[in-house]
């Protein structure tokens, strides 16, 4: 079937008696077959549409990496909805922001979240979506969807069962901008079944291929590349509720998995526990979302004897943009490899190319790619350039074998173990602190994260607070990874010439304030 016309109906191809997906759970695995996937799917589109859920609605998911994730992210897609997986980890503050931008119709939570009043389920109250528990019943034998509160579908008709068609937006995910307002991205069945069919080429997936998934899947890397490139190829997954050292291997060897994907803080936290003897065959191991150190790199391939392949990958494209290639072609640690069914160029300032091995903006063109951000319209006009190209906002080169290399970062995203996080969304919620006058978020080196959060506090005259005090005020506010791991108190923020704020030379300044304070 050309990628043209597969939807996520349609890509799902793997042989009905092939396993499709593991849940590993004591005293025993929860195993499903692909005949067992397409009906469970179909069971939970009837319904969906049995309570009003129809074309362009939006299906919020709240819940943990499960099955029940899988079965309602699909049935939502197939029923013409559009999925809007949120980390069940968000405060009921970000549910709402999140509940709102994309005016859930519904807000799948897991079971027990509506009786403990879960953050999910107040926001979801606060604006009037269907709330559901949703999760697997072993006794019943399918995925349950209970609906606790009809809220806006009070008035809806029973829907129709439909059938996606390629252009359906499929998929919405925020992603962290620059600006205070995160941008909604919008990804068609025709980007995502591209993508997916990129990746099955990228690493020659087959129906004999099994993945660990240990990436959450309200990213879009764990999402597309380990939930459903697997799919079109017939393969399978194994699918643990979250990432744990101490289960990863047993998990992985039990249920014969031979890849997996993951951000570099991942992979550094397996390399500090002891890896297993023997060692299973690992067919290879993806890095993507954040920069692998080369340091980390041969490190991976000593101790597990697999090639490492980095890729190089963001919302907007559906994933995966380009990849280092498996044996044996070359992999080359500090590149993130080849376009990857994708077209990458290096563009200069005005949108030329710019020589081999020059400096530039690293931009792509290709049919996994959004049409644009959501209802915004200044953020799309400099999202393209006149000839097409997508603009990633990364500064990058091509070396003489066309591998990309990224130099830097043009936005000021901080990226926290493959995390993205605004400084502007955070600068916002600190300065609502009582004592705080000004306030500038930016991104530390870490070694074991890439990145983590730093900020630079003015208070007010007169007023005192510690940094014990005011990290507790934002982790009320924030998800956790976003809470602030540095503060800095500065009587002064650092400014430039014209007055204004450039968060490099904040960063800068302040660390140089500690080194010397630390002499």
């Amino acid at each position: 079937m050309a990628a043209a016309s597969l939807t996520l109906k349609t890509a799902v191809q793997g042989a009905p008696s092939a396993v499709a997906v593991i849940i590993p759970s004591k005293p025993t695995a929860l195993t499903t077959t692909y005949a067992d996937l397409v009906a469970e799917i179909g069971a939970f589109q009837q319904k969906l549409a049995a309570i009003g859920i129809t074309k362009g609605s939006a299906v919020s998911i709240a819940t943990v990496n499960s099955y029940e994730f899988i079965v309602s992210f699909l049935a939502a897609s197939w029923q013409r909805a559009i999925a809007a997986p949120l980390n069940p980890a968000y405060k009921q503050d970000e549910f709402e922001f999140y509940i709102d931008d994309v005016r859930s119709a519904i807000v799948l939570v897991p079971r027990g979240a509506y009786a403990a009043g879960s953050p999910a389920v107040k926001a979801a109250q606060r604006f009037n979506a269907a709330i559901a528990e949703c999760y697997w019943d072993p006794v019943a034998g399918h995925v349950a969807l209970d609906v606790k509160e009809l809220g806006q579908l009070k008035t809806a008709t029973p829907q129709p069962l439909l059938a996606p068609e390629p252009d359906d937006v499929a998929l919405i995910l925020h992603t962290s901008g620059t600006t205070s307002r995160p941008k909604v991205v919008p990804l068609s069945h025709r980007n995502l079944t591209r993508t997916m069919r990129n990746i099955q080429a990228t690493y020659q997936l087959t129906a004999a291929d099994r993945t660990m998934l240990v990436m959450p899947l309200f990213h879009v890397h764990g999402l597309v590349c380990a939930l459903l490139a697997p799919l079109l190829t017939g393969g399978s997954m194994v699918v643990p509720t979250k990432f744990s050292a101490t289960d990863f291997w047993p998990d992985f060897i039990t249920h014969k998995a031979n890849w997996y994907t993951a951000v570099p803080t991942i992979h550094q936290i397996l390399l500090k526990h002891p890896a297993p003897s023997p060692l299973p065959s690992i067919r290879f191991i993806r890095s993507c979302s954040s920069p692998l150190s080369p340091t980390v790199f041969h490190l991976l391939e000593d101790t597990f004897k697999a090639p490492v392949l980095e890729a190089y990958a963001m919302t907007e494209a559906a994933h995966q943009m380009t990849s280092n290639p498996l044996p044996p072609q070359k992999r080359k640690p500090g590149t993130v490899g080849l376009g990857q069914g994708v077209e990458v160029v290096i563009l200069d300032d005005a949108g030329n190319p710019v020589p081999q091995g020059t400096e530039g903006e690293i931009c792509i063109r290709g049919e996994n790619i959004t049409t644009g951000y959501l209802n915004n319209p200044e953020a799309n006009a400099g999202a393209f350039t006149k000839s097409g190209y997508f603009r990633t906002g990364d500064q990058g080169k091509k070396d003489e074998d066309g591998y990309v290399v990224i130099t830097g970062r043009i936005k000021e995203l901080i990226n926290k173990g493959g995390e993205k996080i605004s400084p502007i969304e955070l600068d916002n919620v600190i300065a609502r602190h009582p004592a705080v006058s000004e306030v500038v978020s930016f991104a530390v080196e870490d070694e074991m994260l890439g990145q983590d959060v730093g900020v630079a506090v003015v208070l007010k005259a007169g007023e005192r607070v510690s940094k014990e005090a005011l990290r507790g005020w934002v982790a009320e506010r924030v998800a956790k990874f976003k809470v602030p791991v540095k503060i800095y108190f500065t009587d002064v923020m650092p400014k430039t010439a014209t007055g204004k704020i450039q968060r490099r030379i904040v960063a800068e300044t302040m660390q140089k304030q500690e080194g010397k304070a630390k002499l």
